[in-house]
């Protein structure tokens, strides 16, 4: 079975000097600020100290900007920039590792089809989270070839009624907006063939800054003229639901500063907010913790996959409700900040999940 990583990777340059790629620089500072000295970043990034102290200084003399910062009985720092260059890499990780995964994956499949002896392959289209990752990480060591598509969850369930995947995931929150977002997803969640698997329970909320320094509390502060936001992209069930709130208090979007900036996953929401370039978001609870922001729960929701009652007989699609209905994968969930994994697994219809 082929293994396919695709990550980017971005260079630095100025008048008159060649590019200067960047992962080797990024690795060592991303340890250094771990450690807080240059001589154990060196050791964990397989550097030896000559070596990794010399690529620092090297690219400070090339674009004239200091990296770190060493005191005296106080270690190693990073500087301002060195930080700001960290934060441009989580957030181009951020915004492009999704969709370079499912590329990753849909090659995957591509070759796996090649192959005389070739195994089973899972087509799946879901809206993107974390706990979707996590089944993606663990499929990677089962007998499943993944193709993985994140789109929004109304497109995810849209692809599953017209037979372009086996297993569709979206959202639905637990609450008065339940109604109004079924509906909006159609009647593919109505119908009697198809049966829904309980991925997890999470919390969505408002993404701050550490301290949450513009005290936003809930989301009518979207609306005030110190504050800016960033949003989902359009089609998303974050966004869907996002826009039920504003207009269940009232809220006019035309009003938010911000509200047409969007990101394509919570992970790139939250390093949009870390790198200063908004207040707030509204996203799930392990995007902010990754950055080390601050987090306001408003409420919670269910993930689910769907599925055609007749493809729960494909070896692909047994073997995937088989890891989710596992111990050891729904304790990987529990693990997962704001998910609770209890009901993992657990097969219903729809009448069942959605009354």
């Amino acid at each position: 079975m082929f293994k396919i990583k695709i990550r980017p990777e971005w260079l630095m340059a100025r008048h008159g000097v060649a590019a200067v790629p960047l992962p080797t620089i990024l690795n060592l500072l991303g340890e250094i600020e771990k450690s807080g000295h240059l001589v154990g970043a060196c050791r964990a990034c397989g550097l030896s100290y000559r070596h990794g102290w010399g690529l620092l200084r090297e690219f400070e003399s090339t674009f004239g900007v200091k990296l770190l910062i060493t005191q005296r009985r106080q270690g190693t720092k990073l500087s301002p920039f060195a930080k700001r260059l960290l934060l441009a890499n989580m957030r181009i990780q951020a915004r492009l590792a999704p969709t370079l995964d499912s590329l990753a994956s849909e090659l995957e499949a591509e070759l796996e089809r090649s192959l005389p002896d070739r195994k089973p392959i899972l087509r799946i289209h879901a809206s993107h989270g974390f706990a979707v990752e996590a089944l993606k990480d663990r499929l990677a060591h089962s007998r499943v070839t993944l193709d993985l598509k994140y789109e929004g969850s109304k497109e995810a369930l849209a692809a599953l009624a017209r037979g372009s995947c086996e297993m569709a995931g979206f959202h639905v929150p637990l609450g008065p907006m339940r109604e109004p977002v079924l509906e909006q997803y159609g009647t593919v969640l109505r119908l009697k063939q198809y049966q829904f698997a309980h991925l997890a329970v999470r919390t969505q909320g408002i993404i701050v800054a550490p301290g949450n320094p513009k005290n936003i509390r809930t989301l009518a502060d979207f609306v005030r003229k110190d504050v800016k936001i960033v949003n989902r992209q359009i089609g998303s069930g974050t966004r869907t639901l996002l826009d039920l709130l504003l207009a269940e208090a009232n809220i006019d979007p035309a009003k938010i500063s911000g509200y047409e900036n969007s990101e394509f996953t919570h992970a790139a929401v939250a390093a949009y907010i870390a790198s200063g370039m908004a207040d707030a978001g509204f996203g799930v609870e392990p995007g902010a913790r990754m950055f080390g922001l601050d987090f306001i729960p408003v409420m919670k929701e269910e993930y689910f996959f769907g599925f055609h009652s007749s493809a729960q007989k494909l070896p692909a699609v047994s073997e995937t409700l088989a890891i989710m209905h596992s111990d050891e994968f729904r304790e990987i969930v529990n693990r997962i900040p704001g998910y609770d994994g209890a009901r993992c697994g657990e097969i219903l219809s729809g009448k069942e999940a959605f009354g």
